[in-house]
């Protein structure tokens, strides 16, 4: 079934809990995968939906599943996986703005990185929802600090990602050894052969639901093709960002030094700017993420697997410094900005041939119309009359 269209929260039978924490989110119209997702989960049906990033799949599959809690029961009663850390704590986070009005309903979030020790003893408060990434969770199995023999409610976040990270026998394992589930839920930008072969085994009659990327969800946003010299990129993002008042601005890089030095540069003249990238130290990481979701940082510089999970609607620009090495990753990319009925734009820099074929086929494959511009000499970006 195609979803283009949302209907009022109101409209679900939801409990006035949940409707008291999606009001004090100001929200009154779902988006089109919560309207198709929402239904067939709070009956407890299993549900495949495929939809772009940024469309509000978080409140379609937490919604129905905080709904369905026993908050009496003190056993883990829904399973949530995740292919990063960083989604899976994006997760939680939203999730405990559904949760906040329901009281006795506990939410641990579990991934590498963090201590273990420190997720035994959130665990030892009995939460009846669990965020995890495959690998952390399989851990706390085998070490018995999780049962979830009870779990009756599983989702699979970003599905063809986690599959494509090689997590599939994690998933698979862990799915073997819930078997009073009563609903899987898969939540995907694409469906991969990966994918359906899960559902293939794991689920019963599933609701498809598909939200196309149309006019109402597609992200507005202007982009941009820069040539410069390689020695010029920072300048010109630096002249950017001072003539175009950009508050809040992510930067992608393609390698961990990349984003260490755009960083150091961008600091060096006078920048708010930070980055992450797979060396940093978790801690560290989310410390970085917290302070740009806050609107405390100007300038986020990340690679594109560390920038996973984050989800701030209000990205006033992205800049492109190295072309994407996958033609999904631009996607990804730009699609931090233009968000939330918002206008965005997006800088991508080119300084040689293999970038600038790149970024041909990026345009062609992903059908995006990516303007040849220049800077005026205030440092305004404009189209290029060539």
């Amino acid at each position: 079934m195609e979803f283009t269209q949302g209907v009022r929260f109101d409209t679900f039978g939801l409990s006035e809990a949940t409707m008291r924490a999606i009001r004090n989110k100001h929200y009154e119209i779902s988006t089109p995968v919560q309207a198709g997702c929402i239904p067939p989960m709070l009956a407890g049906k299993d549900v495949i939906a495929k939809a772009p990033t940024g469309t509000g799949k978080t409140m379609a599959f937490g919604i129905p599943i905080i709904e369905r809690i026993a908050p009496e029961s003190e056993a883990v009663q829904a399973v949530i996986l995740a292919p990063t850390r960083e989604l899976a704590l994006q997760i939680t986070e939203e999730m405990r703005e559904v949760a906040v009005c329901h009281e006795g309903v506990r939410l641990v979030c579990l991934y590498g990185g963090q201590p273990i020790g420190k997720q035994i003893n959130a665990l030892k408060r009995k939460p009846q929802i669990v965020v995890a990434t495959p690998g952390r969770l399989s851990d706390h199995m085998k070490r018995r600090t999780v049962t979830v023999k009870e779990v009756r409610t599983v989702v699979l976040d970003e599905a063809d990602r986690m599959l494509d990270m090689g997590f599939i026998h994690d998933v698979t394992r862990i799915l073997d050894k819930i078997p009073h589930r009563e609903n899987l839920g898969m939540f995907s930008a694409t469906i991969s052969r990966e994918v359906m072969d899960i559902s293939w085994v794991y689920q019963r009659d599933p609701e498809e639901i598909t939200v196309q990327a149309t006019a109402e969800n597609k992200p507005d946003i202007l982009q941009y093709r820069i040539e410069v010299s390689s020695d010029a990129k920072v300048d010109t993002i630096a002249r950017i960002l001072n003539a175009e008042g950009l508050e809040r601005v992510m930067c992608f890089c393609n390698t961990k030094g990349s984003t260490e030095r755009l960083t150091k540069f961008l600091q060096m003249r006078g920048f708010d700017a930070r980055c992450i990238h797979g060396d940093i130290p978790q801690k560290k990481r989310e410390e970085v993420m917290q302070s740009f979701r806050d609107g405390k940082l100007h300038i986020f510089v990340a690679t594109d697997v560390a920038a996973r999970g984050i989800d701030v609607d209000d990205v006033d620009a992205v800049f492109n410094f190295e072309v994407p090495e996958e033609n999904e990753y631009y996607i990804h990319r730009i699609g931090r900005t233009g968000r939330a009925k918002r206008h965005g734009v997006a800088y991508t820099l080119l300084s040689d041939f293999p970038s600038r074929m790149r970024l041909d086929d990026i345009a062609r494959h992903t059908r995006s119309q990516i303007i040849p511009a220049v800077l005026d000499e205030d440092g305004h970006v404009v189209p290029s009359q060539s």
